[in-house]
């Protein structure tokens, strides 16, 4: 019997990913991936998706049958004037991405989902490194990132949990906590995705002017002459990488440090071996980081 050509009406459509609210919900569906014999594997995101985060998401589909993606703005992260309220919240467009990457579940929790009694009593301290670097600029953010994670940790009880490379002190603090506290997730981090020109994604990219974020890729330049000076040693690392600053009023250098990818400490001028290199700059008023990895001889 020959069957009808299918038509627009009559075209399977693919489900879209399914978005789960409460902590309830995902436990019982990590319950049932459990059931089948799935891994799982957490990707935690505060939404406003780009590739960077899709590269995350494709890395968690090759590590788990069962790839959870949170997306959940966190407050405790955020301190006084910064900007939590203006932060970009796009949950359509990332979830419509999000099936297009294959996710098998979005945990979209509110605030009052996550922090049901408001104030939170019991946080995680990020310790010394988190009151480096960023930690210095942005006080108190580690411990609000370090907290939340591990709440998510808890929720979803992930195999591995996937990290970007770009935010390098929050890679390390992940994985230093899950160490110190014998946590049964592994720490999976993927490489930064960039512009062509180099500049590291990022969801605050959106804020720059035209002008502006042709003055942001000063960081990646900054980096890649880290790079490229590695040879002579830490203290002309950072003056040539410094130097790539010089020519652009917009942008505002932060800090620049080389510093030991096992402690996250600043390295001695005589250190060798491999070390990470970290850069954070205003550019107007929007805050970007990044880092490369480089090889002190």
């Amino acid at each position: 019997m020959n069957r009808p050509s299918p038509t627009a009406s009559t075209i399977a459509v693919a489900p879209t990913v399914t978005v789960l609210p409460t902590v309830d919900s995902v436990r019982e569906s990590v319950r049932a991936a459990r059931a089948s014999g799935d891994r799982i594997v957490l990707v935690p995101t505060m939404g406003a998706l780009h590739a960077g985060h899709l590269a995350l998401v494709d890395r968690a589909r090759e590590l788990g049958e069962t790839v959870i993606v949170s997306i959940f703005v966190n407050p405790l992260q955020f301190g006084a004037g910064e900007d939590l309220d203006r932060y970009p919240r796009t949950l359509d467009a990332d979830l419509e991405a999000l099936d297009a990457h294959g996710a098998s579940f979005v945990f979209a929790p509110s605030v009052d989902e996550m922090y049901p009694t408001g104030a939170v009593e019991t946080r995680v301290s990020a310790g010394h490194v988190g009151s480096l670097y960023e930690g210095a600029a942005r006080p108190g953010h580690f411990d609000g990132m370090l907290t939340v994670v591990a709440k998510l940790l808890g929720i979803t009880q992930p195999d591995v949990a996937v990290f970007g490379r770009k935010d390098a002190q929050q890679a390390f603090l992940v994985q230093q906590m899950v160490a110190d506290l014998n946590l049964a997730t592994t720490i999976e981090v993927v490489p930064t995705v960039r512009e062509l020109d180099g500049l590291a994604l990022s969801s605050r990219n959106r804020f720059l002017s035209d002008e502006e974020r042709l003055a942001a890729i000063t960081l990646s330049e900054a980096l890649r002459t880290a790079e490229n000076t590695a040879f002579e040693g830490v203290a002309e690392v950072l003056a040539e990488a410094a130097g790539a600053f010089g020519d652009h009023d917009a942008v505002k250098l932060d800090y620049l440090v080389v510093v030991d990818p096992a402690t996250f400490l600043p390295v001695d001028d005589d250190f060798r071996g491999p070390a990470t290199v970290l850069v954070a700059a205003l550019v107007g008023e929007t805050r970007l980081i990044d880092n490369t990895t480089i090889t002190l001889n």
